[in-house]
């Protein structure tokens, strides 16, 4: 049975409704390497996972998280560790890359730029070489690339940040049969724009597929629902009515589908449509913020660094919060200007790209804005007092 487990490490077979997207994306890997776009919590760790523990015949698929990386020495050296765990016959990388490591130790942060890339080199060739043998094809599931990339950027500059990304696209280029997918929370356009910022012309991802990762569709987000509260042993009236009722309250994330289930068993609290609305609007004015909500306005100084962007981005997010209809541009521009925010119309469509990027905005066919999802729009005029 499916137990509520928020922010945790679910097993793959729990994963639920998500096979359709999972497919779509080893199609595209038939053709090409994947970007896998996607908002925090939405759940793009819980599918690469999955599909690493269930490749389709014929495929070999190996899994890292990239987060905790900081240097491109530090990436090399987990890509050879990784493949040590996942292969046993690593001995022939061993005597070429090992000798690399040893050599070419130097500084605080090991080996030095041309040893990283050696080993790295070595590794994939050496996989590649497996890969072969065993007739299987090699897909690499990076999770958290956007991110990493910005630790090497802070760490070691902008350009040992690109030197990574155009190593791994080269990579690419020389294996034909090597397919990537990266994963990431933190929008790549992001750390790219800070590259071309420092006057370091970049396109390393433009062979790269892009896949969005949405919420669950309506019926697979019930279903979730509807497997939880049975896993959890909780009493409802109308089980489907319930579970309707969980997966709309939780604008269709597994993850706040998940945290609601676990909320009704941990406060002993019956799951029925009215006490479920209750617990929702104590989540979203908690001042603990157990959904972890404060994120997305905590992140918007990191995202948009120049101060003025920063407020462009709070006044838009205050102004459509209140509004129930799409908004167009020049609706905005007149709402942001009678906030005395000193915006043009060039800057306001340039920082509402950016949004729809970073998934606070969507844009119609008519090219009217909106917010990108009711949940935290909700969230959002709770926390601002709007």
């Amino acid at each position: 049975m499916v137990k509520a487990n928020p922010g945790g490490s679910i097993d793959p077979k729990f994963i639920l409704g998500r096979d359709k997207l999972i497919r779509q994306i080893w199609d595209v890997l038939d053709r090409q390497c994947v970007l896998l776009n996607a908002e925090r919590r939405i759940g793009k760790t819980s599918i690469i996972r999955k599909m690493a523990a269930n490749p389709p015949d014929g495929w070999l698929a190996i899994f890292q998280d990239l987060e905790k990386i900081h240097t491109p020495t530090e990436f090399s050296e987990a890509v050879f560790q990784q493949v040590q765990a996942y292969l046993g016959w690593v001995q022939k990388i061993k005597s070429k890359a090992q000798k690399a490591v040893e050599d070419h130790k130097t500084g605080d942060y090991g080996l030095n730029s041309r040893s990283w890339k050696e080993l790295l080199e070595d590794t994939i060739r050496e996989l590649m070489k497996a890969q072969e043998r065993s007739g299987k094809r090699l897909v690499m599931l990076w999770d958290e690339v956007p991110y990493m990339i910005n630790n090497i950027r802070k760490r070691s500059g902008e350009q040992a940040a690109v030197e990574v990304l155009d190593q791994l696209r080269s990579l690419r280029q020389e294996n034909p049969a090597l397919r990537m997918v990266f994963t990431g929370s933190v929008g790549l356009h992001h750390v790219l724009d800070s590259i071309h910022a420092a006057q370091i012309s970049a396109a390393p991802v433009n062979d790269m597929y892009a896949i969005e990762v949405t919420p669950l569709d309506p019926d697979d987000a019930v279903s979730l629902a509807r497997e939880l509260l049975t896993g959890e042993s909780l009493t409802a009236t109308d089980i489907n009515k319930s579970s309707a009722t969980i997966a709309s309250e939780a604008d269709y994330f597994p993850f706040y589908i998940h945290h609601i289930v676990a909320g009704l068993r941990l406060n002993g609290i019956a799951a029925e449509p009215e006490d479920i609305r209750r617990l929702v609007q104590r989540q979203l004015t908690d001042a603990n913020d157990p959904w972890e909500l404060g994120h997305f306005r905590k992140r918007i100084p990191v995202y948009y660094s120049a101060e003025k962007d920063a407020v462009l981005v709070t006044t838009l997010l205050d102004h459509l919060a209140g509004c129930n209809d799409f908004v167009s541009v020049s609706q905005l521009l007149s709402a942001v200007q009678m906030q005395g925010t000193n915006a043009n119309r060039d800057d306001l469509i340039r920082i509402l790209r950016l949004m729809e990027r970073d998934h606070y905005l969507r844009r119609n066919d008519e090219g009217l804005y909106h917010f990108r999802f009711e949940l935290i729009k909700r969230w959002w005029k709770l926390d601002r007092g709007l």
